[in-house]
C-alpha cells in the first residue's frame, strides 16, 4: 500500500509492518498506526511514520550507536503493555531533535519508542526520575 510521509514523499509500505501504538503517542494520542522507514543502510536512522497523518512523523536514531553505554529496564506494566515475552523482541529507538546541523541535533534518550518487533506494537515510555539521561542528549558527544 502506498502512504504519504513527512519527510519521503509517498512510499510503499507493506501492511504487516505497522505498528500499533494503543494509546498512540504523547500530543498525539489519536494516532495509532506507524511504520518504520529506513533512511539508509549504513545510518542507525528511521523515520517513524503515521500512516494516518502524513505531517506526523519521526526521525530516530539506535540510541546505542550513539551512546554505547545506554541502559534501562521496562518496568512490568510496560513488558505486559508490550507483550514482550522475550528480550529478543524488543527494539528500542529514540526521538532526534533536528537540528541546522545533524552535529548539533539531540536525541531524546529519556524517553525512548520501545517496538516489540514480534507482537508490531510500540509504546514511549519515560524513563522516570532517571537522572542518568538527558531529553536533549548532543548527537555531537558522541562524535569526539
Amino acid at each position: 500500500m502506498k502512504i504519504e510521509t513527512k519527510f519521503l514523499g509517498e512510499v510503499d509500505i507493506v501492511e504487516e509492518d505497522i505498528y500499533t501504538f494503543e494509546n498512540g503517542l504523547p500530543g498525539f494520542e489519536d494516532l495509532t498506526k506507524f511504520v518504520l522507514i529506513p533512511l539508509d543502510a549504513d545510518l542507525p536512522l528511521v523515520i517513524l511514520q503515521s500512516t494516518e497523518q502524513a505531517q506526523v512523523g519521526f526521525v530516530m536514531a539506535f540510541p546505542f550507536a550513539f551512546k554505547a553505554d545506554y541502559a534501562f529496564d521496562l518496568s512490568e506494566e510496560d513488558t505486559k503493555a508490550l507483550h514482550i515475552e522475550t528480550e529478543d523482541e524488543v527494539l528500542p529507538y529514540a526521538i532526534v531533535t533536528m537540528n541546522d546541523t545533524f552535529y548539533k541535533s539531540t536525541i531524546n534518550l529519556l524517553a525512548p519508542i520501545i517496538l516489540n518487533i514480534t507482537k508490531k506494537c510500540g509504546k514511549q515510555i519515560v524513563l522516570g526520575d532517571n537522572k542518568k539521561y538527558s531529553l536533549h542528549y548532543q548527537i555531537k558527544e558522541s562524535v569526539k
